[in-house]
């Protein structure tokens, strides 16, 4: 006889978050390591959110910047790839063969055929040109050790050959062959991102060959890559899953059968849980604050969302690509936005109808001093920007 699937109510979803996302007083972490094994991954597109995101949760805030600047670039305990959904994460380095084989290989087979086509249709050189300008740029990549893409066409200059893209379309453009081949070797796991050009805020990135790592099984990865995200964010539904990870959904359930997760009942409907994770989890002792980052993986970590933010708010916190901006978070669920202002002070807001109370307002505004101490003179302007931003930035 089937037993009937155990409940997970929202209370309890919100209380998970709290303790396993580290946001919770007495859960904050020593090391940024900890807190990307905690997120299993740390969204990489926009360069301050992988700082902003380790700083609310660790528990010396003053340590964000040379401890993960340490992590990134000294010690390569954290690296910068893409990932899940074609996205730049920044991974545990213990996890970087595991996202390749479960995810990356497809997509890097897609974006190479896409850049062999559209070079062929602009009548530029063919694969096997490419393949040789490939092995040059590795090459001088490993002498250099670090360097720009600028720097590479000075010892590959075919590197600055330009194709048109989508000729006669109205979104044609002109792309230089380093540009769209140093993407395609980033998804291949041949390249990953280097120190940045500037400070911890910079979008401009060197590049580094890639360290070596073990070619795994894909259907084994895609096994342990989700087990460990359940692990982190359990319970989700299907469609979570499937969001997160940009996989086929034949993929998804194959991995859940595969570790044996375990079907749990949910306000949207049937969820999955690690397996061994059915035990009720007690919330933390007392409420919560937080200041979360535009792309902070909480923020963005399921598809379905309202169990901790609620769809009226959702347009003054999102831009008009699904991006979510600054949040301000109160006991579980996003009550409102931040954003710096040109003096450096740290502005919030509680959106209408998600009241918080005096108590809330007040370890809000704890929060945001403990953000604008650790950041100092360090201006933040998010890639993505929101509504409740932008009026808060002015």
């Amino acid at each position: 006889m089937s037993r009937t699937p155990r409940h997970i109510t929202t209370t309890e979803r919100r209380a998970r978050l709290a303790l396993r996302h580290r946001l919770a007083p007495g859960t904050h972490a020593a090391a940024p390591e900890a807190v990307a094994d905690s997120l299993v991954a740390l969204h990489g597109t926009d360069p301050a959110t992988v700082y902003l995101a380790v700083g609310a949760r660790l528990a010396d805030p003053s340590a964000t910047v040379p401890e993960t600047t340490r992590a990134l670039y000294e010690d390569r305990t954290l690296l910068r790839m893409h990932g899940m959904r074609h996205t730049v994460f920044v991974f545990p380095a213990d996890l970087t063969a595991i996202v390749h084989a479960s995810t990356g290989l497809a997509v890097a087979a897609r974006e190479r055929a896409s850049l062999v086509k559209d070079m062929a249709k602009a009548g530029a050189p063919d694969a096997a040109w490419l393949k040789e300008v490939e092995g040059s740029l590795l090459s001088a990549l490993t002498l250099r050790g670090q360097a720009t893409a600028a720097e590479l066409a000075v010892d590959e200059p075919r590197l600055r050959e330009q194709f048109v893209y989508a000729a006669g379309k109205n979104y044609e453009g002109v792309h230089t062959v380093s540009t769209r081949l140093l993407r395609v070797l980033g998804v291949e796991g041949k390249v990953v991102r280097g120190r940045p050009l500037g400070g911890w805020t910079s979008s401009q990135f060197r590049w580094a060959v890639a360290p070596e790592h073990p070619e795994l099984d894909t259907a084994e990865a895609q096994a342990e890559l989700l087990a460990r995200w359940l692990t982190a964010c359990g319970p989700a539904t299907e469609a979570d899953l499937k969001w997160w990870t940009g996989w086929r959904v034949t993929d998804v359930r194959r991995a859940l059968t595969t570790i044996g997760a375990e079907a749990v009942s949910l306000n949207e409907g049937t969820g999955y849980v690690a397996a061994g994770d059915l035990a009720p989890l007690a919330g933390p002792a007392e409420p919560w604050a937080a200041l979360l980052p535009g792309l902070d993986p909480t923020a963005m970590g399921w598809q379905q969302r309202d169990w901790y933010l609620a769809p009226e708010l959702r347009p003054a916190l999102f831009d008009g690509s699904g991006n979510v901006g600054p949040t301000v978070w109160w006991d579980g669920r996003v009550v409102g936005g931040w954003a710096q202002r040109p003096d450096g002070e740290i502005a919030w807001r509680i959106l209408d109808g998600a009241g918080v109370g005096r108590e809330g307002e007040a370890a809000i505004g704890v929060a945001a001093e403990r953000l604008r101490g650790w950041v100092g003179t360090t201006r933040l302007t998010p890639r993505f920007r929101t509504p409740v931003e932008r009026e808060l930035s002015a």
